[in-house]
Order: structure tokens, then C-alpha cells, then sequence
């Protein structure tokens, strides 16, 4: 709830003031959104960073949402899970040894990705998360990393491939 506000309130007035939305924060950590009039579609987008910031992610990296570019991605590994012991041990595969393998799909497809509770939030551009969901459902199928790895690799050097052909903006 603290991030979600701010230091003094910056994150939360910030939110209010590039979608026109209002926040309302009750004392329980409940978020009520209010949307503009003129696009009720803020609501939505408001709705995306506010589950961003509760699943860990910095808020300056999940004001990205604004840009209709960007999608946000929450796995529940209790979906795909059935004990926390093993949450717990796939978490750890996600991340790998000192954050490893979290860090390394994060710089071949681009996005920024939180391993919180149980889930796995990953933000970024569309193809790009797709392909993060993908190394991270691999790893939780319990493929090896370094299958994974190469996986990343391919799919790094094609999606860079798509941009360069492009006059989009690269994610990275």
C-alpha cells in the first residue's frame, strides 16, 4: 500500500494525473478506481498498474502501462501448483542462483519481470512477454534451464530480427 502511494503521495497523484482516474486507498489496502469521463478506458490501464506495484514492481517501471504498447502478465503459480512446498521450489527455479535466470530473461526478451508471493508478474511489450510466459511455464513444466536458455536465445535474436526490420521502438 505504501509504494502504491508514494513518498508523499507522488505515485498515487502521478497515476491520477496521467490517466484522469481517481484512487481511493482504504486503510484495508482495497483500490478504488474511478475512471475519467472522457476515457473509461483509464480505468482499465489504472487497474494494470495498481496490480503491477502490488506484485512488485517498481512503479516508474509500471507507469510503462500507460503506453498501449505495453501488457502486463500475472502467472499464478498455485494454477499450475498444487503444494507450497513446491511454489517455493519453482519460485527459486524462476529466479535462479542470485537471480540468474530471472535477470537473464529479462535482458533477452526485455521485459521486467517480479517473482512475488505466488506469482510471477512480467511487464512488457506483447511478443515479448509472450515469450517470457513462455520460459517461465517451461521452467515450471520443469524443463532444464539451460533448455530454457537456449529457447531465450532464438527467441532474443528473433524478435531483434522483427525490430530491426521495423521503425518501431526496441524495448530494450
Amino acid at each position: 500500500m505504501g509504494v502504491l502511494i508514494g513518498r508523499k503521495g507522488e505515485v498515487k497523484r502521478r497515476i491520477e494525473r496521467e490517466l484522469g482516474v481517481k484512487l481511493e486507498i482504504d486503510s484495508e489496502g482495497l483500490v478504488r478506481i474511478t475512471p475519467s469521463e472522457d476515457n473509461p478506458l483509464s480505468a482499465w490501464i489504472a487497474k494494470d498498474i495498481v496490480r503491477a506495484i502490488a506484485r512488485g514492481i517498481n512503479p516508474e517501471k509500471a507507469m510503462r502501462l500507460v503506453d498501449e504498447e505495453n501488457v502486463l502478465e500475472v502467472i499464478d503459480l498455485s494454477e499450475y501448483l498444487s503444494t507450497p512446498r513446491a511454489i517455493t521450489r519453482q519460485k527459486a527455479r524462476i529466479i535462479g542462483s542470485r537471480g540468474k535466470t530471472r535477470r537473464y530473461i529479462e535482458s533477452t526478451t526485455g521485459v521486467t519481470m517480479s517473482v512475488y508471493g505466488k506469482s510471477v508478474a512480467i511487464l512488457g511489450g506483447y511478443e515479448e512477454v509472450a515469450a517470457a510466459r513462455e520460459a517461465v511455464l517451461m521452467l515450471i513444466r520443469g524443463r532444464p534451464h539451460s533448455a530454457v536458455y537456449r529457447y531465450l536465445d532464438a527467441k532474443a535474436r528473433e524478435l531483434k530480427e522483427k525490430w530491426a526490420t521495423t521503425l518501431w521502438k526496441k524495448p530494450w
